[in-house]
């Protein structure tokens, strides 16, 4: 089994920025990508960024240019760093992992950007 430990969310004003960390901890053989994603009520889940062992990444358009994934290997962690953060932003956080080709969820971050 694979667990996914996110840390990083809370309340901060708009323009303010947030770091998203997710440790990836269990069974692990290999990691292919790590993302985060994000919900607010009423919507569907949706991408934010993900990152792929290599390095590729991916981002939702609402968010280039202000959010920067990053991935360790060695520490099978997954970084957002969130700058410039709008008050849409608010949403809980997800972290996703693929690992040995099956899908992984942490427990959400809440995240929220009010003055």
């Amino acid at each position: 089994q694979v667990q996914l430990a996110e840390s990083g969310g809370g309340l901060v004003q708009p323009g303010g920025s947030l770091r998203l960390s997710c440790a990836a901890s269990g069974s692990i053989g290999s990691i292919y990508v790590m993302g985060w994603y994000r919900r607010v009520p009423n919507k569907q889940r949706e991408l934010v960024a993900r990152i792929t062992r290599n390095g590729v990444t991916d981002y939702a358009d609402s968010v280039k240019g202000r959010f920067t994934i990053s991935i360790d290997n060695a520490k099978k962690t997954v970084s957002l760093q969130m700058n410039s953060l709008k008050a849409e932003g608010t949403a809980v956080y997800y972290c996703n992992a693929n690992v040995d080709l099956q899908n992984y969820w942490g427990q959400g971050t809440q995240v929220t950007v009010s003055s």
